[in-house]
């Protein structure tokens, strides 16, 4: 029923219309690419319409003198699978006792990435808010895989509680 040449043949023809197709959609985007080509030359104005206020900046120093350590210790608990609090017991992360103060990578016996190795700084509330909102961002290679916490008012109250373990 099917030789060698039938099964050429229909492979061909898949592989032909496959490549039409590929082809067609490539000259499509070119054609009809919808990046804008130069600045735009006018605005359409609405009668009516309001401009957006820019949201306020929010004063970290400000959002520290209120923090509630207990309400960060409840947040603590998204870090808790990979950090401990006890001073020297290192887990996934290094431990987290006298933190806030403490230079960055400076927990002997954790092997950092070098993306944090490489910073020469102190874990300020201001350095921890930054690091805590977006670590990727803030040391782009570190191996910490958290997302992030986007909200200021949980990050203040994170640093404000790992800032009373300590004496």
């Amino acid at each position: 029923m099917f030789d060698t040449m039938t099964l050429t043949k229909l492979a061909s023809g898949l592989l032909g219309a496959w490549l039409v197709l590929l082809l067609g959609k490539w000259v499509g985007e070119e054609v009809y690419h919808a990046e804008a080509h130069g600045e735009q030359s006018y605005a359409i104005e609405i009668e009516g319409a309001e401009e957006e206020e820019p949201e306020e900046e929010l004063d970290f120093a400000a959002l520290m003198d209120v923090a509630d350590p207990a309400s960060g210790e409840r947040v603590f608990r998204k870090c808790s699978a990979c950090h401990k609090i006890a001073a020297g017991e290192n887990n996934v992360g290094p431990y987290l006792h006298g933190v806030v103060g403490r230079q960055i990578a400076a927990v002997d016996g954790f092997n950092y990435s070098g993306a944090l190795a490489d910073i020469d700084a102190a874990w300020t509330p201001d350095e921890l808010s930054a690091f805590l909102e977006n670590p990727k961002g803030y040391a782009p290679g570190t191996t910490m895989g958290f997302a992030g916490l986007k909200k200021p008012e949980e990050r203040a109250d994170l640093i404000a509680y790992l800032d009373t373990l300590d004496d």
